[in-house]
């Protein structure tokens, strides 16, 4: 589907009722995909914000967090970005990544900060991005795992760089960049499965 379309969509089932209600989703929690190709994603930041302003006309506030961004706040608050900019090239890539890993561990750290961003803001949905660029020291996964807990209330879509598929016999699964494929439950929405 071009880019427009998208935007039309997306416009059109998350400015409505049913999707801002949480309705039609059962018991489960409400986390949207909203999987867009790799090469896509600068006309994605641009249609990430388009629709921002166009929800913000219809009264719909969006808290929009980028993980990236959230990262690197998170290495500042904790006084160790600039650590971590003069050992980057002395350091092996595992290592470095250990460190990264523990630093922004989602269950103690990373999910923790979004929800002291939740608790600061108000807002009608949550829209996540970036998730491409923090792999593979925060996985979706345990992002969305950890999330379930504390974006319960408002409905969350995640902007994925690559694809999202639904098989009963082995669950959902995330392949980030259409690559890097894991097998894990997911408990979402494919956003362009739902009506509005």
């Amino acid at each position: 589907m071009p880019i427009k379309d998208r935007f039309e969509f997306l416009v059109s089932v998350i400015s409505g009722q049913r999707f801002l209600q949480k309705q039609g989703i059962g018991n489960e929690v409400p986390f949207f995909i909203c999987p867009f190709r790799p090469e896509e994603a600068t006309d994605m930041e641009r249609l990430i914000k388009n629709l921002i302003r166009q929800l913000e006309k219809s009264d719909i506030k969006v808290l929009h967090i980028n993980l990236y961004d959230l990262s690197i706040d998170l290495l500042k608050e904790r006084e160790i970005w600039q650590q971590i900019m003069e050992v980057e090239n002395e350091v092996s890539k595992e290592e470095l990544m250990e460190l990264l890993r523990g630093v922004l561990d989602p269950e103690h750290h990373f999910v923790p900060a979004i929800a002291a961003r939740m608790e600061e803001a108000d807002f009608d949905l949550l829209f996540l991005s970036g998730i491409g660029e923090v792999f593979p020291y925060i996985r979706s996964h345990h992002l969305l795992n950890n999330l379930q807990s504390k974006a319960k209330e408002k409905p969350t879509l995640m902007f994925f760089p690559g694809t999202y598929s639904h098989c009963l016999e082995s669950g959902s699964s995330l392949e980030l960049f259409g690559k890097l494929r894991d097998d894990n439950y997911y408990r979402a929405f494919n956003i362009y499965h739902c009506q509005s």
